[in-house]
């Protein structure tokens, strides 16, 4: 692949008045939609992180219309930040930067319900997060270890003497919506559906096919928030029906806006790090010799996995103006942080290519950062250090199935289909 430069991507695309013609560039290359086939996808990205590299760029939308990687700022395009310290700033200065519209594409088909606790910035974000904190806190993963061990082992037999598995399809698609559909008390019999809906909401970019599946998935929650209502468990949907804030009973807005973020974001990000963590051991066969002679490392081994697929960048509104890097930011400006960049920075991040099991004070982008760090994170590690202990004592050595496509879009849309095969003879 050729390595671009800056200059082989500044454009001249009309832009604000407010940005210098020299940070105008095309990114839409780095937002994921376009794949490859290289052990680490997220290489193209990291040289935008050099000391060469100025400080804010800005992406302008698309003079053809399509906005591309400028889309979060519609018309107006986005600034870009992808040096680490200042995708820090953006993701942690709530006075300059905003939250407000994030992740709402409710509002397509006329809703006015807030995603929460995304959507809301402090002070009011903090009572909201403080509310679901205890259903993703340590003590409560720990009550659910059992539960994901035994969901990983059930799945894990399955396949094992057959010598092969889809991981992305058959394994990295499921287990981590079995065990989000059962913390939040959905009905398994959902499962084909939820992903339906959610892969036209996230990922049509069919104006039609977003808007009939945000209009199938909030009536079906809205309908299992009234049964919840009516008839209590110990679910997390039924401890948002049933909670209060600050002595106050959840409004219907509060309850729906809840529940609408947690399914928006509980179906997919873990399993697109599936399917790219197993296509890394199996292109890098020594990562796995190394995990299996040495599994004290797998914790360490999920953050480098976790730092080195990033698979979201986010990003903020600017509240207020203000001068940051030679540039002036206006209030309603947008600034994506591009985290495949930021976790790659190599001020940060001694050889930042290189996988590194043993790194120390890994404090990488993947789960974002500031008050909006991702709640389900606890979970998400859980998952994955339980996976990988328990795949390694039932899988031999393994690798891509000769043919298979290994292409990988380094974003959400992931790797579809990943065919794995061991020699069954070596079973341990």
């Amino acid at each position: 692949m050729q390595q671009r430069t800056l200059d082989s991507i500044r454009v001249n695309w009309p832009a604000p008045d407010n940005v210098p013609a020299d940070r105008k560039v095309d990114l839409s290359w780095a937002l994921g939609m376009t794949p490859n086939d290289l052990v680490d996808p997220y290489e193209p990205c990291g040289w935008l992180s050099g000391n060469s590299i100025p400080h804010l760029l800005f992406n302008p939308a698309k003079p053809d219309g399509n906005a591309g990687f400028g889309a979060a700022g519609g018309s107006r395009g986005t600034w870009v930040a992808t040096h680490y310290k200042d995708i820090e700033r953006v993701y942690s200065d709530n006075d300059c930067f905003s939250n407000k519209g994030t992740a709402e594409f409710q509002r397509m088909i006329g809703e006015t319900f807030r995603s929460i606790p995304l959507a809301i910035d402090p002070p009011e974000h903090s009572k909201y997060r403080l509310f679901l904190m205890p259903h993703f806190s340590p003590s409560r993963i720990n009550k659910m270890q059992d539960q994901i061990r035994g969901v990983v082992v059930e799945m894990i037999d399955e396949f094992a003497a057959k010598g092969e598995v889809d991981i992305a399809w058959d394994f990295g698609r499921v287990f981590p919506v079995r065990i989000f559909m059962s913390l939040m008390g959905f009905p398994p019999a959902m499962f084909e559906q939820f992903l339906d809906w959610e892969w036209d909401i996230l990922h049509s970019n069919s104006m039609e096919k977003m808007s009939a599946a945000l209009r199938g998935v909030l009536d079906f929650l809205r309908g299992f928030i009234a049964e919840k209502e009516s008839i209590p468990d110990d679910h997390l949907v039924s401890a948002i029906v049933h909670g209060k804030i600050e002595g106050k009973p959840l409004t219907d807005d509060e309850k729906i806006g809840m529940v609408w973020f947690l399914w928006l974001g509980g179906l997919d990000t873990v399993a697109a790090t599936i399917s790219q963590m197993f296509r890394r051991l199996a292109l890098e066969p020594e990562i796995q010799h190394q995990l299996r002679a040495n599994p004290e490392l797998i914790p360490s081994a999920v953050e480098e996995f976790l730092r080195t697929q990033p698979i979201l960048s986010s990003g903020r509104l600017v509240k207020q103006d203000f001068e940051w890097h030679g540039v002036t930011l206006k209030a309603g400006d947008m600034v994506q942080c591009l985290n495949p960049s930021g976790n790659f920075d190599p001020t940060q991040f001694a050889d930042p290519r290189r996988f590194d099991m043993t790194r120390k004070g890994n404090r990488h982008f993947t789960f974002v950062a500031g008050v909006h760090l991702c709640l389900g994170a606890p979970l998400a590690r859980r998952e994955l250090r339980i996976l990988l202990e328990e795949w390694f004592t039932r899988i031999p050595d393994f690798r891509v199935k000769p043919g298979t496509n290994t292409s990988v879009y380094p974003f959400l849309l992931s790797i579809r289909n990943l065919p794995l095969v061991w020699d069954v003879t070596t079973h341990p």
